[in-house]
């Protein structure tokens, strides 16, 4: 289906491709899985750049190939991550449950802090960002049934600038902010890679089925939508296969440090179907068999959305709260602050590992988080984010 789709829309690429046998020869080095003509996909972009195809078709269908190969790449780290422990992990979030938890009674504080004239922003802060996920959408039903009004529009209404898109954010189910965000990374002229592979490389197994089944109920009819969730049904490998430690690791010494040029196929076929666990074992072993680390190689190997690519995938298999205390001191660090990245990484994360990436963030960084986003940000959002921080790690 996925061929037929791509004849139709890129026929002048897949014509080029396909009469130079590139596809076929890709594609029987890698291995035979749903995903494995999406990682050709991708590929295909890098290899096409050197056959010097016309410069309008290459640009106006290069978004589209990048997000395919990028999508392939991050969702290995999906399957083993947090598998052996989800409850564990979801202890380490500074946002938990209310004990005593009541929804009209919340429901009626957002109402009266609504009211009239003027807004308690305060009131609002200090409620939603002590309450799960799952009991801010209690409230907004209690609300409904208790006012006739959406709680969300008349947020909205009273609210402004970044902090009602944090308290959007933070009212908005998981799942759904997570289609939101991938269908806002995709839409337009550009693609917003960077926050695809975040959402799809920090993901369980079970939140990424939750976003394909989410992301098929939509109305999104374009090529990219299509290839999107094809990529989220892609099959992975779960575990470490101990027989393949080694093997894996002399691969990509062959495939980089050893060879004239770069396989990228090999980095992308091994990255990109095995497991968090496994994966920082043949890095160990590659380590000892050619004395770089595996990001030094990448960083001399290959360069541009290839290499970001294949760093955040390392990045992640070695820690997710590592990538994400990089993501955030990114998003702060300099001059103006990457505010949607700032509010996407504290609501996701504030219920999973926030204390994991404030811990990381001290022992990477000169600076705590909470000092950071003290230091950054001001007003109703800067506290509302510092709640959701949950304490200064100084």
């Amino acid at each position: 289906m996925l061929a037929v789709v791509f004849r139709k829309r890129y026929s002048i690429l897949y014509e080029k491709l396909f009469k130079r046998n590139m596809m076929t020869q890709l594609k029987t080095s890698l291995p035979r899985s749903p995903g494995a003509w999406l990682i050709c996909l991708g590929v295909a972009q890098l290899i096409t750049e050197r056959f010097n195809p016309p410069p309008g078709e290459l640009q106006a269908h290069s978004s589209f190939l990048l997000l395919v190969f990028q999508r392939f790449c991050c969702l290995p780290l999906l399957q083993e991550r947090r598998n052996t422990d989800i409850s564990k992990m979801a202890s380490r979030g500074t946002v938990k449950p209310q004990s005593g938890f009541n929804a009209n009674n919340d429901a009626e504080v957002l109402y009266k802090a609504m009211k009239g004239l003027g807004t308690d922003e305060d009131a609002i802060l200090q409620l939603l960002t002590a309450r799960s996920n799952a009991q801010r959408q209690e409230i907004k039903a209690a609300f409904k049934t208790l006012h006739g009004k959406d709680l969300v529009d008349n947020l909205k209404s009273e609210l402004g600038g970044k902090f009602e898109d944090l308290i959007v954010a933070l009212m908005t189910p998981p799942t759904m902010f997570d289609v939101t965000s991938l269908h806002n990374a995709i839409k337009g002229a550009g693609t917003d890679e960077k926050v695809l592979i975040e959402i799809l490389a920090s993901r369980s197994p079970d939140e990424v089925n939750q976003i394909k089944s989410l992301y098929k109920q939509g109305t999104t009819a374009t090529a990219t939508g299509l290839v999107v969730r094809l990529c989220l049904s892609a099959s992975r490998q779960l575990g470490v296969q101990e027989a393949l430690i080694q093997s894996d690791a002399q691969a990509l010494f062959a495939a980089g440090e050893q060879k004239y040029g770069t396989d990228e196929g090999q980095f992308i076929t091994i990255l990109g179907n095995r497991s968090n666990a496994h994966l920082r074992r043949v890095f160990e072993e590659y380590m000892k068999l050619s004395g770089y680390q595996i990001e030094e190689s990448i960083k001399r190997e290959t360069s541009g959305s290839l290499e970001d690519v294949l760093l955040a995938v390392v990045k992640c298999a070695r820690s997710v709260p590592g990538y994400f205390a990089d993501t955030l001191y990114n998003a702060m660090k300099g001059s103006g602050t990457d505010d949607q990245t700032l509010i996407r990484v504290m609501v996701t994360r504030s219920e999973v590992d926030m204390l994991d990436i404030r811990a990381e963030f001290r022992k990477r960084f000169a600076t705590s988080l909470h000092k950071m986003i003290h230091g950054d940000t001001s007003g109703d959002y800067r506290k509302s984010l510092l709640l959701l921080c949950g304490g200064d790690d100084a």
